[in-house]
Protein backbone atom coordinates (compact mmCIF):
# COMPACT_ATOMS: atom_id res chain seq x y z
CA UNK A 1 0.00 0.00 0.00
CA UNK A 2 1.46 3.53 -0.95
CA UNK A 3 0.10 7.00 0.11
CA UNK A 4 1.45 10.08 -0.55
CA UNK A 5 1.23 13.36 1.56
CA UNK A 6 1.85 16.59 0.72
CA UNK A 7 3.37 19.46 2.40
CA UNK A 8 4.58 22.79 1.38
CA UNK A 9 4.96 21.72 -2.43
CA UNK A 10 6.68 18.22 -1.47
CA UNK A 11 5.45 14.94 -2.00
CA UNK A 12 6.95 12.28 0.03
CA UNK A 13 5.73 8.44 -0.52
CA UNK A 14 5.00 6.14 1.96
CA UNK A 15 5.30 2.39 1.68
CA UNK A 16 3.88 0.01 4.05
CA UNK A 17 6.78 -1.53 5.39
CA UNK A 18 7.40 -4.97 4.65
CA UNK A 19 10.36 -8.09 5.45
CA UNK A 20 12.66 -9.30 3.20
CA UNK A 21 14.78 -11.55 5.55
CA UNK A 22 13.95 -13.11 9.18
CA UNK A 23 17.00 -14.01 11.07
CA UNK A 24 18.16 -14.47 14.57
CA UNK A 25 20.58 -13.87 16.81
CA UNK A 26 21.16 -15.43 21.16
CA UNK A 27 18.88 -12.75 21.92
CA UNK A 28 17.16 -11.16 19.03
CA UNK A 29 15.14 -11.11 16.22
CA UNK A 30 16.31 -9.31 13.16
CA UNK A 31 14.09 -8.63 10.17
CA UNK A 32 15.67 -6.83 7.37
CA UNK A 33 13.13 -4.64 5.48
CA UNK A 34 12.96 -4.76 1.56
CA UNK A 35 13.77 -0.20 1.60
CA UNK A 36 16.90 -1.63 3.28
CA UNK A 37 16.75 -0.60 6.61
CA UNK A 38 16.69 -3.71 9.61
CA UNK A 39 14.80 -4.36 12.61
CA UNK A 40 16.16 -5.96 15.83
CA UNK A 41 14.14 -6.10 18.66
CA UNK A 42 14.84 -8.37 21.99
CA UNK A 43 13.77 -11.90 21.78
CA UNK A 44 12.33 -11.62 25.80
CA UNK A 45 9.80 -9.50 24.08
CA UNK A 46 8.18 -12.39 22.58
CA UNK A 47 7.96 -15.38 25.35
CA UNK A 48 7.35 -17.61 22.73
CA UNK A 49 9.60 -17.08 20.34
CA UNK A 50 12.47 -17.12 23.07
CA UNK A 51 11.13 -20.19 24.28
CA UNK A 52 11.26 -22.37 21.06
CA UNK A 53 13.79 -24.62 19.55
CA UNK A 54 15.82 -23.36 17.18
CA UNK A 55 13.73 -25.70 14.42
CA UNK A 56 10.72 -23.86 15.46
CA UNK A 57 11.75 -21.08 14.77
CA UNK A 58 13.42 -21.53 11.26
CA UNK A 59 9.78 -22.86 10.58
CA UNK A 60 8.15 -19.03 9.36
CA UNK A 61 6.62 -18.20 6.64
CA UNK A 62 5.88 -13.90 5.16
CA UNK A 63 2.11 -12.82 5.92
CA UNK A 64 0.71 -10.12 3.72
CA UNK A 65 3.35 -10.22 1.10
CA UNK A 66 5.91 -9.45 3.94
CA UNK A 67 3.73 -7.05 6.56
CA UNK A 68 3.91 -9.89 9.31
CA UNK A 69 5.43 -13.11 10.08
CA UNK A 70 3.97 -16.43 10.83
CA UNK A 71 5.54 -19.54 12.74
CA UNK A 72 3.15 -22.14 12.54
CA UNK A 73 4.76 -24.77 14.85
CA UNK A 74 4.29 -21.67 17.37
CA UNK A 75 1.12 -20.28 16.89
CA UNK A 76 2.88 -16.78 16.37
CA UNK A 77 2.31 -13.75 14.87
CA UNK A 78 4.58 -10.44 14.66
CA UNK A 79 3.12 -7.73 12.36
CA UNK A 80 6.72 -5.40 10.86
CA UNK A 81 4.63 -2.31 11.77
CA UNK A 82 4.27 -3.20 15.38
CA UNK A 83 7.77 -4.42 15.68
CA UNK A 84 8.71 -0.93 14.23
CA UNK A 85 6.92 0.88 16.37
CA UNK A 86 8.52 -1.11 19.62
CA UNK A 87 5.32 -3.18 20.49
CA UNK A 88 6.34 -6.24 22.62
CA UNK A 89 3.87 -9.62 22.25
CA UNK A 90 0.53 -8.73 24.66
CA UNK A 91 2.33 -12.12 26.59
CA UNK A 92 5.11 -9.95 27.69
CA UNK A 93 2.70 -6.85 28.52
CA UNK A 94 1.44 -9.70 31.12
CA UNK A 95 4.25 -11.08 32.02
CA UNK A 96 6.26 -10.99 35.16
CA UNK A 97 8.23 -7.75 33.85
CA UNK A 98 5.17 -6.06 32.93
CA UNK A 99 4.84 -2.88 34.43
CA UNK A 100 1.78 -1.78 36.56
Amino acid sequence: MKTSSKKLGTSILLETPRGMTVRFTKDFLIVELRDGRAISTPLLWYPRLEAASTQDRAEWEWIGSGTGIHWPRLDEDLSVAGMLAGQPSTEFLRGPLAVA
